[in-house]
C-alpha cells in the first residue's frame, strides 16, 4: 500500500461505496410499492437491472468518460476498462485513497442516476427499450455531466462549481431527463381515468428508509476521507430529511387533514435531495432551511403536476428535479466553506 494511503480515509469510502449501492436496492422497493400490482416487478426490475448494465458500462468506458484526464468537456480515454485504475491515488480527486476506491464509489452514483428517470416512464416503457435508453444516456449525458462538475478540468469544476454530492449531476439530470421522457413518451391510456394509487405502502416505507441510510454514504462518502466534512455532511443529511419529513407532513396536514405514509416517505425522499449538493458546505441550521424550502417546493411542484397533463408516473421530476435545482440554488445561497 502507498504510503500516502490513509486506511482510516479508505475503509469509510470503501464503507460508503456499499451504502450507496444499498440505495439502488432501496430505490427498486419504493418504486415498487408505489404502482399498481401487475407492474411491480417490472418496476423493480428497472432499478435493479442498472446494477448490471450500468456497472459495466462503468468499468469499459464511464469512469474513463467521466474522470479521466482530458478536455474541459470530456474526460479522456486512458482509464478505458479500468486500465491504470489501481492502487494508486490520484491527488486530483482524493490523495489518501487508492484510485479504484474513488472509481467504485463513483460507479454507484452512476448505476443509481439512470435508475431514477425509471419513476417516470413506469408502466408503459417496455423493459429492453429502457434497458438500452439507460446505456446510452449514462454514456451520452451522465459521464460527460459527471466531467463537468467534478472531473478534473471539467469547464464547471474550473469555474467553482458547488456540487458536494450530486445535487445537479445525479438529481437535476434524472429528474429534467424524467420531464423530457414523459412527455416524449405520453400518458398512459387510462392516465386520469382510473385512480392510481400505490399497491404495498409498507414497501414503500421499506425502500424510503433503506434510501435515508444508504444516503448517510452517498453524502458523506463524498468527502472521500474520514474528516470532519464528512461528519458535516452526515449531520446536515439526517437533519434536513427529518425536517423535510415534517415540513410535508404539516403540508398533508394543511390541505387534505390528515397525514399518510406516503407522503412523510416522499417527504424524506425529497430532503435527502435538496440537502445532496450542500451537504459539505453549509451550516447545521442551513440544512433545516434547505430542507424544509425543498419540501415545499417539490410538494407545490406535485400538485402543479397532478393538475397537468403530464404523466410523470412516480412525480421524479417535482422531487428530484425540483428538489435538486433548489438545493443547488440554496447552496449559493447558504455556503460557508469549500469542502
Amino acid at each position: 500500500m502507498s504510503p500516502a494511503i490513509s486506511s482510516g480515509d479508505t475503509a469509510w469510502v470503501l464503507a460508503s461505496t456499499a451504502l450507496v449501492m444499498l440505495m439502488t436496492v432501496g430505490l427498486a422497493f419504493f418504486y415498487g410499492g408505489l404502482v399498481r400490482p401487475k407492474n411491480a416487478l417490472n418496476t423493480m426490475m428497472m432499478s435493479i437491472v442498472a446494477l448490471g448494465v450500468v456497472g459495466v458500462q462503468w468499468v469499459l468506458v464511464g469512469y474513463s468518460l467521466a474522470f479521466g484526464h482530458g478536455g474541459p468537456l470530456l474526460g479522456g480515454l486512458g482509464w478505458l476498462g479500468f486500465r491504470g485504475v489501481g492502487a494508486e491515488p490520484d491527488p486530483a480527486y482524493a490523495a489518501t485513497i487508492p484510485l479504484q476506491a474513488h472509481a467504485m464509489f463513483q460507479g454507484m452514483f452512476a448505476i443509481i442516476t439512470p435508475a431514477l428517470i425509471a419513476g417516470a416512464v413506469v408502466e408503459r416503457m417496455r423493459f429492453r427499450a429502457y434497458v438500452a435508453f439507460i446505456v446510452l444516456w449514462a454514456t451520452l449525458v451522465y459521464d460527460p455531466l459527471a466531467h463537468w462538475v467534478w472531473g478534473a478540468g471539467g469547464w464547471l469544476q474550473t469555474r467553482g462549481a458547488l456540487d458536494f454530492a450530486g445535487g445537479t449531476v445525479v438529481h437535476v439530470s434524472a429528474g429534467v431527463s424524467a420531464f423530457v421522457a414523459a412527455r416524449a413518451l405520453g400518458a398512459r391510456r387510462d392516465f386520469k381515468r382510473t385512480p392510481i394509487v400505490p399497491h404495498n405502502v409498507p414497501l414503500v416505507l421499506l425502500g424510503a428508509g433503506l434510501l435515508w441510510f444508504g444516503w448517510f454514504g452517498f453524502n458523506a462518502g463524498s468527502a472521500l476521507a474520514a474528516n470532519a466534512v464528512a461528519a458535516l455532511a452526515f449531520t446536515n443529511t439526517n437533519t434536513a430529511a427529518a425536517t423535510a419529513l415534517v415540513t410535508w407532513a404539516c403540508c398533508d396536514l394543511v390541505r387534505t387533514g390528515k397525514i399518510t405514509a406516503v407522503g412523510a416517505a416522499t417527504g424524506v425522499v425529497v430532503g435527502l435531495v435538496g440537502i445532496t449538493p450542500a451537504a459539505g458546505f453549509v451550516t447545521v441550521p442551513a440544512s433545516l432551511v434547505i430542507g424544509a424550502v425543498a419540501a415545499l417546493v417539490s410538494y407545490v411542484a406535485m400538485q402543479v403536476r397532478a393538475a397537468s397533463r403530464l404523466d410523470d408516473s412516480l412525480d421524479v421530476f417535482s422531487c428530484h428535479g425540483m428538489g435538486g435545482i433548489t438545493g443547488a440554488l440554496l447552496t449559493g445561497v447558504f455556503a460557508t466553506r469549500l469542502a
